[in-house]
C-alpha cells in the first residue's frame, strides 16, 4: 500500500473539505481546513520526500469565477514538480494536452466520460487518443443508494446510473493506467472507510487503484490496508497534521512503507 499525496483546491486556495458539502451554486462547501501555503508549497514538498502518484484536484467549475485563480494554482504545483503528479477536475479532450504540457504525469477524468448517467464510450476513446492510456486516471469516485456503489460525477454531486462493480472495472482497465476512487460520503469526515468499497477494490486488484475518504485513524490504515490486500494505495487528507488533522505524517508514510 502506498501513500499517494493531495492537493485539493477550492475558491484558488488548497483546502480540506467535506466531500459530500461541496456545491456549484455560489462555489459553496464545509471546510475542515485552508491552507495558508499555496498548492506550489505542497508540491516543493512532495518532490523532496520523493512522493510520486498524488493528486491535484481542481475543485471549481470551469464557469466558477474562482475557477482561473483555482486552475492557476494547480499549474504552478506541475511545475514545480514535472512528473510528480496528476491532476483532475474538468479534464476533457480539448484541455488534457494543457495540463501535461504543464507537468502532469497523468490526468483523471470524470465527467467528460460519464455522460447522461452513462458510460461515453465515445468521450473516452477520444481522450485514449488524445493523451494515449499510460497518461489516464480514471476516477471512479462513488456514493451509496441503495446498497449499492453509483459512481458520481461534477465534483461528486450527480448519481449516475454505473454501478461500480468488478465487471465495470475491467471494462474500463482497458482505456486507463490507473483508478482514482473517493468514497464521497465519508470524504473530508475522517471518521472511518467505506469497508465494502475497501473489500470490493481489493478482491479486483488487477491494476493501481487509490482510495480516499474517511481515514481517520491508524485502525482505518490497518483495515484498508488488509480489506484492500495490500494492493490499494492510499490518500488521507482531512485527518493528516499537514492539513491540521491528529495523524502524523510521518507515521502514516512509514505504515504504508512498512
Amino acid at each position: 500500500m502506498r501513500f499517494r499525496p493531495c492537493i485539493d483546491i477550492h475558491n484558488g486556495k488548497v483546502k480540506q473539505i467535506v466531500g459530500g458539502s461541496l456545491q456549484d451554486a455560489g462555489d459553496m462547501a464545509k471546510e475542515n481546513f485552508v491552507s495558508e501555503q499555496d498548492a506550489e508549497f505542497y508540491a516543493r514538498f512532495y518532490q523532496r520526500e520523493g512522493l510520486t502518484g498524488g493528486h491535484v484536484i481542481l475543485l471549481n467549475p470551469s464557469a466558477s469565477p474562482y475557477y482561473e485563480d483555482t486552475k492557476e494554482q494547480a499549474l504552478r504545483a506541475l511545475a514545480a514538480y514535472p512528473g510528480g503528479l496528476q491532476v483532475g477536475g474538468g479534464i476533457q479532450e480539448g484541455n488534457a494536452a494543457q495540463f501535461l504540457d504543464a507537468g502532469a504525469s497523468h490526468v483523471i477524468v470524470t465527467s467528460y466520460v460519464f455522460r447522461e448517467g452513462q458510460i461515453h464510450y465515445g468521450n473516452l476513446q477520444r481522450l485514449v487518443r488524445e493523451v494515449g492510456k499510460k497518461h489516464l486516471v480514471l476516477d471512479l469516485s462513488c456514493r451509496k443508494k441503495d446498497d449499492d456503489y453509483y459512481i458520481v460525477t461534477d465534483r461528486w454531486q450527480k448519481f449516475t446510473d454505473v454501478r461500480l462493480n468488478q465487471q465495470v472495472l475491467d471494462e474500463l482497465s482497458g482505456y486507463c493506467d490507473e483508478f482514482l476512487i473517493h468514497a464521497a460520503d465519508v470524504e473530508g469526515k475522517a471518521e472511518g472507510i467505506e469497508k465494502p468499497l475497501a473489500e470490493l477494490l481489493g478482491t479486483w486488484g488487477k491494476k493501481p487503484i487509490t482510495y480516499a475518504g474517511g481515514v481517520g485513524s491508524y485502525a482505518d490504515l490497518c483495515l484498508l490496508k488488509r480489506l484492500g490486500r495490500g494492493c490499494v494505495d492510499v490518500t488521507v487528507g482531512s485527518a493528516l497534521d499537514l492539513f491540521g488533522g491528529h495523524l502524523s505524517y510521518r507515521k502514516v508514510l512509514e505504515f504504508c512503507e512498512n
